[in-house]
């Protein structure tokens, strides 16, 4: 029998391992054993910070919006309570970066949030929207983002449509029956639930 080495495949793979490592600290980035180990541990963490990451930029945003609030006279609660029942739909993120670069609109969402909370605002109502522009360090103009401070959201009842039950199976006017809200329509058969849908 064939005698079979497999020096190749093995410095690759301690090779491909080795440059992943490649500037860990110690013997964790010359020792393979100890470079694997580390990866996988290093594979596990960034699994998990990948989703911590988003919890702690929400964290970093609230933080900066509360302090915003705490200059006009806000609590952070308060102020986002007013903004829901005013129906004012920005989120933390653009509500931090309004915070920092343009106080001013972001005095105009303290006014909002307080006509909110008192109900002077309701979600129906129409408030035309701003533009923000978030400005670089230098001066230079970076971006330019246009934000509603709220949508016009007016209900519209949507009229029933004629349907032609007769046309239908009994399942789905079973299911049609159980939507409606018919009492005993389990039991009933196709005539007596095109009758009950009818009505």
């Amino acid at each position: 029998m064939a005698r079979v080495k497999n020096g190749a495949v093995t410095k690759a793979r301690h090779k491909k391992v080795l440059k992943q490592a490649k500037g860990y600290f110690g013997s964790k980035h010359r020792l393979y054993k100890s470079a694997k180990e580390q990866l996988m541990h290093s594979g596990q963490y960034a699994f998990r910070d990948r989703k911590q990451r988003k919890r702690e930029f929400r964290k970093l945003w609230i933080t900066r919006i509360n302090a915003a609030c705490r200059q006009n006279d806000i609590s952070y609660s308060r102020f986002i309570e007013g903004l829901t029942k005013a129906g004012v739909e920005v989120n933390r993120k653009m509500l931090s970066e309004i915070a920092i670069n343009d106080p001013k609109m972001f005095s105009e969402f303290v006014k909002i949030a307080r006509d909110g909370k008192a109900g002077k605002i309701t979600p129906q109502e129409e408030v035309i929207g701003h533009e923000v522009t978030v400005t670089a360090s230098k001066g230079e103009v970076k971006e330019t983002k246009k934000e509603e401070k709220k949508e016009a959201k007016k209900e519209v009842k949507e009229e029933k449509a004629a349907v032609d039950y007769s046309k239908m199976t009994v399942a789905e006017l079973k299911e049609a029956a159980k939507k409606a809200k018919v009492e005993g329509y389990s039991t009933m058969k196709k005539a007596e639930l095109v009758e009950a849908l009818s009505k």
